[in-house]
Order: C-alpha cells, then sequence, then structure tokens
C-alpha cells in the first residue's frame, strides 16, 4: 500500500530565497519573524494567544531544521528535536512568480518557466479595451476599482457604491490577478461566478494567471465581510503535472480546499472544500481515511494567506500555526505503512512585511511516514517535491525535478 498526503501550508515561507532581492523581498522570512515577534511580545493578543511561539509536532517533523537549511535561522532548540522517521530541508522557487498557481504547479513537478502578464500599479490599472470589453460583453452598467488594492480595504472603499449601481469591483495586485468582489444578494454569486468566467476569457491574450471571484456580505462599509466562497479561474497548467500523471494511470487525486481551482480541474478526481483551516482539516483527514493504494490527497490551507499574511496579522498567523500544530497528530495518527506525509508551502507572505502582498522564500520540506527518516537539504526546486511523491507512488520520472526518495529511505 503506497499513498502520498501532501499538505501546503499557504505562505509559510521561512526566507532565505536567493533572489528575493529581484521581488524586492531581501530579508523577509515568514516563519523567522513571527517567531522573533512571538518572543518579543509583539504577537499577544488577549483572548487568542499570548507568548513564545508553540509548534512542538512540526518540530519533530523537523521544521527548526528546515528554517535552520534556508537561512541558518536558529528556533530554540528545534534544531535538535526531531521524530527518528521525519525527514526535513527547504527548498527554492525556480518560477518567475511568487504567486499560489507557480508556486503549486511547481511543487506538482511542473515549473512556471514562462513570465506571467501583470497589471500596472496606475489608476486605472486595466487597459480601456479591457474595461470596455469586461463591461460590454459582462453586460455590466461599468466597474469599480480598476487598480492594486488590498481586498478588504477596496470592499470598504466600493462596497456600498456597488450594492447601489450594480458595478462589480474589480482590482488587482502584485501578483498575475484579476479579482472581482460582489455581493452574494445584491448582485448574486452565481452571477458573479458567471461574471468571472467571461472575464477569464478576455484576459487569457494577456497572460494572466487568475481571475478570482471575491463575494462578501453585508450592508454597509462596517459590516462588510468576505465569505468562503471565493473560487479561482486559473489557466490550465502548460504541461502534464504530478496531477495529471496520477490520474491517467488510473489513481484518484483527491483536492482539499482551492486545489482544484489552481489546477483549473485538470488530474483531480474529486474535490473537497470547508470554511477555514480547521474545518479543512477535518476534510483533510477524511481524505486520508478515503485514499486508497496510489492516491494522492492535496490539501491547500489557505487562511494562513488570505486571513493572516495579507492582512499582515502576526498574532493571527501565529495562532493559526498553532492551532495546525495542535491538528497534526491526528493526521500522523491516520498514517500506515506504505504512507507518506509531506509538509510544505508555497511562497511566503510575512506577516511582518511592508504592504499586503506575498513575500519571495524558500519554503520548509518535512514530513513523516514508517520507515522514512534524514536530511534532504536544500534542493534546487519545488518540483522535487512532485519528483519524490512520483516515485513513492510508482510513476516514472517527469522531465522537472530531482527526487529525494531515496534519501529519505525510500525504495521505489
Amino acid at each position: 500500500m503506497a499513498r502520498a498526503f501532501l499538505f501546503v501550508l499557504d505562505s509559510f515561507g521561512i526566507g532565505g530565497a536567493a533572489d528575493a532581492e529581484r521581488y524586492g523581498d531581501a530579508g523577509s522570512n515568514t516563519f523567522g519573524h513571527i517567531v522573533k515577534a512571538c518572543a518579543e511580545g509583539r504577537a499577544d493578543r488577549a483572548g487568542l494567544r499570548k507568548g513564545p511561539l508553540f509548534v512542538p509536532n512540526m518540530l519533530s517533523l523537523g521544521l527548526g531544521r528546515a528554517a535552520k537549511t534556508a537561512t541558518g535561522f536558529i528556533f530554540g532548540d528545534g534544531a535538535k528535536a526531531q521524530l527518528a522517521s521525519a525527514f526535513h530541508g527547504a527548498a527554492q522557487e525556480i518560477s518567475s512568480g511568487k504567486d499560489t498557481p507557480s508556486g503549486h504547479w511547481e511543487i506538482a513537478a511542473l515549473p512556471v518557466r514562462f513570465d506571467w502578464g501583470y497589471f500596472p500599479d496606475t489608476v486605472p490599472a486595466f487597459p480601456a479595451e479591457l474595461s470596455e470589453a469586461i463591461i460590454r460583453e459582462g453586460g455590466m452598467p461599468g466597474i469599480l476599482g480598476n487598480c492594486h488594492a488590498p481586498g478588504t480595504e477596496i470592499i470598504e472603499r466600493f462596497g456600498e457604491e456597488h450594492i447601489r449601481t450594480g458595478k462589480p469591483i474589480c482590482y488587482t495586485s502584485v501578483d498575475s490577478v484579476l479579482q472581482i468582489a460582489a455581493h452574494e444578494v445584491h448582485f448574486g454569486l452565481e452571477r458573479l461566478y458567471e461574471f468571472c468566467k467571461v472575464v477569464r476569457r478576455l484576459v487569457d491574450p494577456l497572460n494572466i494567471g487568475r481571475v478570482i471571484a471575491r463575494p462578501f456580505i453585508g450592508e454597509t462599509a462596517a459590516s462588510f465581510e468576505r465569505t468562503h466562497n471565493r473560487r479561482d479561474y486559473s489557466v490550465p497548467p502548460p504541461e502534464p503535472t504530478l496531477l495529471d500523471r496520477l490520474t491517467a494511470r488510473g489513481s484518484r487525486v483527491i483536492a482539499v480546499g482551492k486545489i482544484g481551482d489552481i489546477f483549473a480541474h485538470r488530474g483531480i478526481s474529486e474535490v473537497r472544500k470547508a470554511a477555514g483551516n480547521m474545518a479543512m482539516f477535518d476534510k483533510a483527514l477524511g481524505a486520508m481515511n478515503d485514499a486508497g493504494d496510489g492516491d494522492l490527497v492535496f490539501a491547500n490551507f489557505v487562511d494562513f494567506d488570505t486571513e493572516f499574511g495579507h492582512r499582515r496579522d502576526v498574532a493571527g498567523y501565529a495562532a493559526a500555526l498553532e492551532a495546525f500544530d495542535r491538528r497534526l497528530p491526528e493526521a500522523l495518527a491516520q498514517l500506515r505503512q506504505g504512507d507518506l506525509l509531506i509538509l510544505t508551502a508555497d511562497h511566503g507572505n510575512d506577516p511582518t512585511w511592508h504592504g499586503t502582498d506575498h513575500t519571495r522564500e524558500r519554503i520548509p520540506v518535512i514530513g513523516t511516514g514508517p520507515g522514512f527518516g534524514g536530511d534532504i537539504g536544500l534542493r534546487a526546486t519545488f518540483a522535487d517535491i512532485g519528483e519524490t511523491v512520483a516515485e513513492h507512488l510508482g510513476l516514472v520520472r517527469g522531465r522537472h525535478g530531482t527526487s529525494f526518495y531515496a534519501t529519505i529511505g525510500g525504495h521505489a
């Protein structure tokens, strides 16, 4: 019985990216700066958490050693504490962006070696011909926003006008994305989804990675709240990924969270979604229980990124890490002979950093399974993760990445 479980803690970077300066992120370190803030009392919040960051279960899988590999950062005695059956290391991204599709595709053994299209940080941000086409082909009275902005802020700014006029709120960021916020009731959730499909088609010639539906509720700027009915409309991967290779041979890929959207639902057998990290963890546990021989459970825990990283909420991020860590033994208890569990990330989103955008960082690669263990060092690409899973599940070697399966004690 060979099964694989790949858990992505969305945005949980560990610093040290060799090319971080190119992205304006030299010195960013999501994990390291959260640890420092907690130690200094800057992540204390009444009723939420207090004191040093407490993630003993991830440390037992080698998180401390992974951080040391990435940057030389030492987290207490975390560089020493590790289960005998755990393995650890870090990985450098070779894809051209620091966005969700690039990170996840590379994890799935397909680096993004082309440049995405981006919108300039100007007002308006979108080309006039695109805006006109969005209005015309989407049947809209106009659009609001048309700029770079954080999601919660732009809803506060334009939400009431959106309700009054029926104009959707369209905005972007430093990522290759066009986001559309609309009220679930006044505008309509299904109408928003259909509108996003139109916009997806219109931005294809510009090579924009994602169009994202951002529904919200509430009646005033003070009460607006984004819901968990977000939906991403992504460009399909240009080559087969690990997911395609698995489903082509008859294995199941169970996608937990937004994984299905990220891969444009290609190579996906089943999607399981829920609202919030803890509910997502429940879904992941159920998928682990249901997985059979040769199957992959691929889970994304998005709250780290959307709720805390982008909002620069250090205390919230720290509390979310601690909550995830408390649940981790439940996943470990499900592992049996032939299972491989890997915890990793897709990029950074340092909550102590300037701005509200992702940060270019290395990622942790930690995990466990009966008979596994060892130091995988610093991997040259996230694709090594996908190729390791591929070898574990009996697939032939792909075009990108190098498996570290033998290093951790695996025998295909």
